[in-house]
């Protein structure tokens, strides 16, 4: 029998039952970013944001749409973390504008909540671009908008809505240049694909957990960076792998002597469905990139020999074997994570004196928190790669410093559209976001705060100062990609400027020198280092060094930051 409409109730454990599937899930579409940089936290992100607003949700009232609806609404908004954070909490505002007001559910209303919730999310991104989660989430509303008068079961409608967002979500590569390059279909798209197939097991009658786990206790002593990986992981002991299901993560490209319709696409995928899960099959006219997570690795390589002409890049890892590696790898974007919510846990409750003005700073490592108090920064929110601050983290910075107008410094691209959400909600306080996407260009920005100048012309300034403010990082590749035509290997350092990949190396200072040298010309008259977590003073002491002797009419100045994931932050000025 099937449903024609969905209830309150109905709803609740849709949304709950998503939240759980996304949280599972995160890992996974974390290791879709493009950059194989130890910061990719996409599924992290969306998985918090979600899951904010589950906490809120799962303590409403079954039989109350307008309560649900505020609840899943205003806990995505205040929980939204990272761009695609924030972009999935639009989705779910637009989605509960459209049904706050209903009893109940049909398709009819479905369609146009689909349709207000791509709507409000493309409304909410300055320059939106196609090939992301926006593209999918368009998709999907304007395959429902079609097709919807053809329907009375909700079910089977989102059955074949769901289906052609993933038919739209392998097309991302096709959008976005560097997801083909990398091999990899959009992470925020896939995000919200895993969340809308958790709600989806629920309308099927499948099995679906439609209950709000505890949530887990921080571990208080981890440290924020790569030296406390070891440390974080001890402190949670082995972890059991009994719930992985399938324990073969199996990789391959099936090339084609010729190309496949939609219709052998579709049946390829179902097959990999039927042995396995976490599918990505993404088509191009002369190949098919597959992986999935299955028991039977053969089977998977044998159907891809039925579909094309031969196998490359034939990759098998055990994932049990490997899961305590795994955790290892990733136990220092745990920590920082953690370290976060406790910091946000022990925010001051109380406001502070009335002030006219104030500053708030994002950034992680107490060198670097230093350096901005010294500027004048007023509060710094532990943060930035890694450990996107949430919108209700910087609301609980802004109440903190109690002022009349509040200018905040995200210092990283991820963080500033949950700073402008931050801005649109909070009440008898101006806030302006100066759009600082880096430490050097925030460091920069809060140096040309003048006095005497009215707030307007002081933002219009300091976000004109960072125009001429080069930034580069220097990290590590926590895997084997393609990115701009430069092969990288898991385990090179890397140097990412502004515009992407600098240079690739296995010697870490050899790498810096490298990028720095990319980055300077005739006009550079300093460069400024900020030494990461764990990196010895005589290290950092040794670049400097060679920079000097590389760049004798140039300034070279070293500042312990003590920021995790990042070895050096270089300014460029």
């Amino acid at each position: 029998m099937g449903i024609k409409t969905i209830e309150a109730g109905t709803l609740k454990k849709c949304f709950i039952a998503g939240a759980n599937n996304l949280d599972n899930n995160k890992d996974y579409i974390n290791e879709l970013n493009v950059f194989p940089v130890p910061d990719g936290d996409t599924g992290t992100n969306m998985s918090m944001t979600i899951m904010t607003a589950a906490k809120a949700v799962s303590e409403t009232d079954d039989n109350d749409m307008k309560a649900l609806a505020k609840a899943m609404s205003s806990g995505s908004l205040r929980g939204a973390r990272g761009n695609s954070g924030v972009i999935m909490s639009q989705l779910i505002r637009g989605f509960c504008k459209a049904v706050e007001d209903s009893g109940e559910i049909d398709c009819a209303l479905a369609a146009g909540a689909f349709r207000r919730a791509a709507d409000t999310a493309y409304k909410a991104v300055m320059k939106p671009k196609e090939g992301t989660i926006l593209t999918v989430a368009k998709g999907m509303a304007d395959k429902i908008g079609e097709i919807a008068d053809q329907y009375d079961d909700v079910t089977e409608l989102f059955k074949v809505v769901v289906a052609y967002g993933d038919e739209v979500l392998e097309k991302t590569p096709e959008m976005l240049p560097v997801l083909k390059e990398a091999g990899v279909v959009d992470s925020g798209g896939q995000g919200l694909m895993v969340f809308l197939k958790g709600a989806l097991n629920v309308l099927e009658g499948k099995e679906a957990d439609t209950t709000l786990a505890a949530a887990k206790p921080a571990a208080g002593a981890a440290a924020a960076g790569t030296l406390g990986a070891a440390s974080a992981f001890a402190e949670r002991g082995p972890i059991s792998t009994d719930d992985i299901k399938f324990g073969y993560c199996t990789e391959f490209i099936v090339n084609l002597d010729k190309p496949l319709s939609a219709e052998e696409v579709g049946g390829f995928k179902e097959f990999l469905e039927s042995i396995g899960d976490s599918i990505v099959c993404v088509a191009d006219d002369d190949m098919v990139k597959v992986h999935v997570h299955t028991n039977h690795p053969g089977q998977a390589f044998e159907k891809g020999l039925e579909v094309g002409a031969s196998l490359s890049r034939m990759k098998v890892d055990n994932m049990r074997e490997e899961h305590q590696e795994k955790l290892i790898q990733n136990a220092s974007r745990i920590a920082a994570m953690e370290k976060l919510s406790e910091q946000t846990e022990e925010a001051p409750a109380e406001k502070g004196p009335k002030k006219e003005k104030a500053f708030i700073s994002v950034c992680s490592g107490d060198g670097l928190k230093s350096i901005f108090e010294a500027l004048g920064a007023d509060y710094i929110i532990g943060g930035g790669q890694t450990m996107n601050p949430s919108t209700d983290d910087i609301l609980t910075a802004v109440e903190a410093v109690n002022a009349e107008s509040v200018f905040i410094f995200p210092n990283n691209k991820n963080i500033i559209l949950a700073a402008e959400q931050a801005a649109k909600i909070a009440e008898d306080v101006k806030i302006y976001v100066v759009p600082t996407k880096t430490i050097p260009q925030g460091i920069t920005a809060l140096i040309n705060f003048t006095e005497g100048l009215s707030d307007e012309d002081n933002l219009e300034a300091m976000s004109e100062s960072i125009a001429d403010i080069k930034s580069g990082e220097i990290t590590y590749a926590v895997r084997n990609t393609m990115i701009d035509g430069v092969e990288i290997k898991e385990g090179n350092i890397m140097g990412i400027g502004d515009r992407g990949i600098l240079a690739v190396g296995e010697i870490l200072n050899d790498t810096a020198v490298e990028m720095i040298e990319k980055m300077t010309d005739e006009f550079t008259s300093i460069i400024t280092i900020y030494v990461g977590e764990g990196i010895d003073d005589s290290s950092a002491g040794l670049l400097c060094d060679t920079l000097r002797e590389k760049f004798p009419g140039i300034d070279i100045d070293c500042e312990r930051g003590d920021q995790p994931v990042y070895y050096y932050i270089i300014s460029v000025e």
